[in-house]
């Protein structure tokens, strides 16, 4: 989540990550909606391997209600010290903002733009994370040519944070 400005399409995001590297090479690493950011950047050819930490947005959590209602219900399933973390974040962006970013990422079809990344591809979710379900997950890793799921057991959504060791070992296995 970014800080409350007008959100661009997801190419532009992606140019704008990838005029922020260096010669390469470089694994992209993304957290939930930055996970369609990563998605468009994977196929620059310095991009050597691409992680993606709980990728949103379930094609079937396209409506608000049903991903107001997963958010919750991950929400409830996260440490509750990172729960005023997630809480604290998602009011500094704000609602407009977060709604913005839901109607870019929304309509993303992240499987269909996985199919034609060459590099490998590891998808990793916490076992009781209801943004991105099992089902998601591993039809997202199946997508991608190189594609591997990892399930990180008892951890919800916010994977980098409550999990850090389990996410290291992740991208250790793209070096």
């Amino acid at each position: 989540m970014g800080l409350p400005e007008p959100v661009p399409p997801l190419e532009e995001l992606a140019e704008r990550l990838l005029g922020g590297l260096g010669p390469g090479p470089v694994v992209l690493v993304g957290h939930s909606q930055g996970c369609h950011v990563v998605a468009v950047a994977a196929r620059d050819p310095r991009v050597r391997a691409v992680v993606l930490l709980g990728p949103t947005t379930d094609p079937r959590l396209r409506s608000a209600r049903g991903l107001i209602g997963r958010w919750v219900r991950t929400v409830a399933r996260e440490p509750w010290w990172q729960v005023p973390r997630v809480l604290a974040q998602w009011w500094c962006t704000g609602p407009r903002a977060m709604r913005a970013l839901w109607r870019v990422t929304a309509r993303d079809d992240t499987d269909r733009r996985l199919r034609d990344v060459a590099v490998p591809v590891v998808v990793v979710r916490g076992t009781r994370d209801r943004l991105c379900p099992h089902d998601w997950a591993t039809r997202l890793a199946a997508a991608a040519p190189r594609g591997r799921l990892v399930e990180v057991p008892g951890a919800a959504h916010m994977t980098p944070q409550t999990h850090p060791a389990a996410v290291a070992r992740a991208v250790s296995t793209c070096l």
